[in-house]
């Protein structure tokens, strides 16, 4: 055979066994309103794997969402970033972010039937084991995954970053089925002590396998590089922070891994 020819085809090989996260946006929709959502995963593992639902800040489906769904592609996951305001919309003020915020959390059954064709959605996907769904959440998304688990939704974990613990619709004994984990800043103000406190409360009543982590001297929407923007732009008490950023996600992906394989990892490529 040519050499040349015998090259490329070694390359070729070589660059197929180590293929990168694949992205794609998606369309579905829910009581006739389209959502734009954005699946990541990695074609060089083989077989099905946990499948893992990313709902967005208060902003919005944006990139950081997709940014964080191919994070959990990088881990083995199939990860759908999901699109709680319909037709992708995104908020670039908080008066506009809060008003969207507001009409979901507000509106329960909507929530969840938009909440509910996602999980459809990503169950149906070839890679997915349908029977091992997660979902995690930042600032609103994480109100909303959290929501998703009080109401009973058929997840295995939720995960929750600095998103707002207060309900109106708490745990109730038999009725939650994923195990909980929130992780939030001791120096935000939109998620006090007293209301982590009312959590714990809340989850060890339910009978809950939960976590509830707090970093001190960290603030609201700490996962986030662009917290530091928003906050000085728009006057808002949130700050990027690094090491609280990495420590969550860490935590979080032993917690995951935990609730899925017993301790062990997802099967790597």
């Amino acid at each position: 055979m040519n050499k040349f020819l015998l090259f490329v085809g070694l390359m070729f090989a070589i660059s197929a066994s180590y293929a990168t996260v694949q992205g794609k946006e998606v369309t579905y929709s829910a009581n006739g309103t389209n959502l734009k959502g954005y699946i990541a995963y990695d074609d060089a593992i083989k077989g099905k794997r946990p499948g893992i639902l990313v709902v967005h800040e208060w902003w919005g489906h944006n990139e950081y969402a997709r940014k964080r769904a191919r994070m959990l592609a990088e881990r083995g996951y199939t990860a759908l970033a999901v699109d709680m305001y319909g037709d992708g919309k995104q908020a670039h003020h908080p008066d506009d972010a809060g008003k969207f915020a507001s009409e979901v959390a507000k509106n329960t059954e909507l929530a969840k039937a938009r909440f509910d064709s996602a999980y459809r959605l990503i169950s149906k996907e070839k890679t997915v084991d349908s029977n091992r769904i997660a979902a995690i959440g930042y600032c609103f998304g994480g109100s909303v995954v959290l929501h998703m688990a009080r109401i009973g939704e058929p997840l295995k974990a939720v995960m929750s970053f600095h998103g707002g613990l207060g309900t109106e619709t708490p745990a109730e004994a038999g009725k939650v089925k994923a195990r909980i984990a929130s992780f939030t800043g001791e120096d935000d103000p939109m998620i006090p002590a007293t209301q982590v406190a009312a959590f714990r409360q809340e989850m060890e009543k339910a009978g809950v396998t939960y976590k509830a982590v707090t970093y001190p001297g960290v603030q609201h929407s700490f996962t986030n590089p662009d917290a530091d923007k928003y906050g000085q732009e728009f006057k808002l008490p949130m700050a990027y922070n690094a090491a609280a950023d990495k420590a969550s996600w860490d935590e979080g992906m032993a917690f995951l891994a935990d609730a899925f394989h017993g301790g062990d990892l997802p099967k790597q490529k």
